[in-house]
């Protein structure tokens, strides 16, 4: 008798050890279980701690409301979103700052990190992807998930089929064009983890490259309220012929504080195709497919981001945590560290000293200073020897981390 044999996936099984952030949870409640009495300061994994915005709650409070009684209830939300919200994101984000995006094109989602794993599925398997090194480890993971990123070269930590770009200091931490022309190339800025930003101009250049080359652009752009540099995109379509080649990811969970509501939007303009294939037409599908829609109180929520008052309050939360970026890094800086981010992005970009690797250093901070960042390791085998720190604790948490840190 032949019996039929069920498999896994076998492509997650390619995945080197656990997610990053994973990792870094365990090995900090290891050490927090051996030593109870000792305060943990968390500046590693980008999560906001300021509480939503007074508009924000209160259209949450409304949005609830409604759902209580029967003439205002909602169920199902529309699949691309809900027009209330979508028709802010256009003319906030886009039109006024001159860029040709419509309603239409945004597809509202639960988050940026979900469209980013999830964007891939409408290309080929057989899709060339080039990321920047270091980089966000869902970029990778995902395309390693489906299939496309080859074999895993455990000594130099990378992907047979995979382009990296090396963002390094000689580079301001930002990728060259690659030589090898990739299928699909991952940008984000302001960026996570390095904190680097490009001008207008050298986004321009990437634009260019991949509209000669028929590439793809997938732009990460989950930073983008916190840059203050006049000549630094706040979006890809600044840029001109964006709209052939370049897919837009945003999210409400940096800008907003909304990293436990869930709330973002992916861009596809109706002119970029492949193959003679609309990927809106594709993405439309996908999205119909596989999801229902972010709930309604939720997208009420998002509104108000865009009010008057919801404006005025999220600018002020972004300079909090932009205080904290300033003084992470000059306070790292006077204490010798080599340093680098932190002006239009909540990151900070760190040497490790003494030529210590990045996870020595993770296990140096949290044993002798209990204070928590990133390995830059785990972002890409450029990311060696660096760490990150994330300016999105308290403030008093952050003063007295570099304290610390200062003290070593």
């Amino acid at each position: 008798m032949v019996t039929n044999m069920l498999k896994v996936n076998e492509d997650y099984l390619k995945l080197p050890g656990s997610y990053l952030f994973s990792t870094i949870g365990k090995k900090v409640n290891e050490f927090t279980s051996n030593h109870p009495d000792q305060k943990i300061i968390r500046l590693g994994i980008g999560d906001v701690t300021q509480p939503l915005a007074p508009a924000i709650i209160e259209q949450l409070h409304k949005a609830v409301d409604e759902m209580a009684v029967a003439e205002t209830f909602k169920g199902y939300a529309p699949d691309l979103g809900y027009e209330f919200l979508r028709s802010k994101i256009a003319k906030n984000d886009y039109e006024n700052l001159g860029c040709d995006i419509k309603a239409d094109e945004i597809f509202v989602s639960d988050g940026a990190k979900c469209d980013s794993g999830n964007i891939q599925e409408i290309f080929a398997k057989d899709t060339k992807i080039a990321v920047c090194d270091p980089v966000y480890p869902v970029y990778v993971d995902t395309n390693v998930m489906a299939g496309r990123t080859g074999t895993y070269d455990v000594q130099k930590e990378v992907w047979s089929n995979v382009i990296y770009m090396p963002c390094l200091k000689e580079t301001n931490f930002a990728p060259e064009l690659p030589k090898e022309v990739p299928d699909l190339i991952y940008l984000c800025f302001p960026n996570n983890p390095t904190g680097a930003t490009i001008t207008k101009s050298r986004l321009q250049e990437w634009v260019d490259y991949a509209n000669k080359h028929n590439a793809v652009i997938i732009y990460d752009a989950a930073y983008e309220a916190y840059i203050s540099t006049p000549d630094v995109p706040h979006s890809i379509y600044e840029c001109e012929g964006a709209r052939t080649c370049a897919i837009e990811l945003r999210s409400f969970s940096k800008n907003a504080g909304f990293t436990g509501v869930r709330l973002g939007f992916t861009v596809i303009p109706k002119d970029l195709v492949v193959g003679g294939v609309a990927l809106h037409s594709l993405w439309a599908r996908r999205h119909g497919t596989k999801y229902n829609g972010a709930p309604y109180i939720v997208q009420k929520a998002g509104e108000a981001v865009y009010s008057v008052e919801g404006k005025k309050q999220l600018q002020e939360q972004v300079a909090y945590y932009m205080k904290n970026a300033h003084y992470i890094k000059s306070g790292l800086a006077q204490a010798g560290y080599e340093v680098s981010g932190g002006v239009d992005a909540p990151y900070i970009w760190l040497k490790a000293p003494n030529g210590m690797t990045s996870w020595e250093f993770f296990d140096y901070l949290l044993e002798r200073a209990n204070v928590v960042g990133t390995p830059g390791s785990g972002f890409g085998p450029s990311g060696e020897t660096y760490f990150r720190l994330t300016a999105f604790g308290s403030y008093e948490n952050t003063v007295e981390a570099i304290e610390r840190i200062k003290k070593l």
